[in-house]
């Protein structure tokens, strides 16, 4: 993979095609929209800096994700991060199921959430998540295995408990 200039509309073309992709992941990990806004702009300067050549439409999507992942990942190891208290804060959802899924699913721990979010939300195979995240296929059948179990019991005992 190497670097070539591109066009303004090149630019703006990728930009439109994965803005949502990057900033509901980025959204997703960070729970709170200005961590996700940096994450956001950082991953598509980054794209415009190196402007990589990418093989494929789904290389193009696959770099993107794996740059969002490795720059919440370096945003959450910062010493500022691991000093600061967030922002309760969602995105807005479209429908209320979607939104009270959305907000159990940020309660589970990040490494189930990431891997249920590419799963479900970005439509992502086994394999592409593993090449995504540097996981072997197993470990990834594994954590989508455990966090939709999580999942499954969260949203059990919050029906045994609305009846009551």
């Amino acid at each position: 993979m190497g670097t070539q200039p591109f066009s303004e509309e090149q630019a703006e073309r990728v930009i439109a095609k994965y803005s949502d992709m990057v900033y509901k992941l980025a959204f997703a990990q960070l729970r709170n929209r200005s961590d996700a806004d940096d994450v956001y702009q950082e991953v598509f300067l980054r794209y415009v800096k190196k402007a990589p050549v990418l093989e494929s439409p789904e290389h193009e999507k696959a770099w993107f994700l794996r740059v969002t992942v490795n720059c919440c990942k370096k945003l959450w190891a910062s010493p500022w991060r691991r000093h600061s208290v967030p922002l309760e804060e969602g995105v807005q959802a479209d429908t209320p199921e979607n939104h009270y899924l959305a907000e159990e699913l940020k309660k589970l721990p990040q490494k189930y959430s990431l891997v249920l979010h590419l799963f479900y939300w970005e439509d992502m195979t086994i394999e592409e998540i593993g090449t995504t995240l540097s996981l072997r296929p197993g470990t990834v059948k594994s954590r989508l295995f455990r966090g939709r179990e999580l999942l499954k019991n969260r949203l059990k005992g919050e029906s045994d408990h609305v009846g009551t």
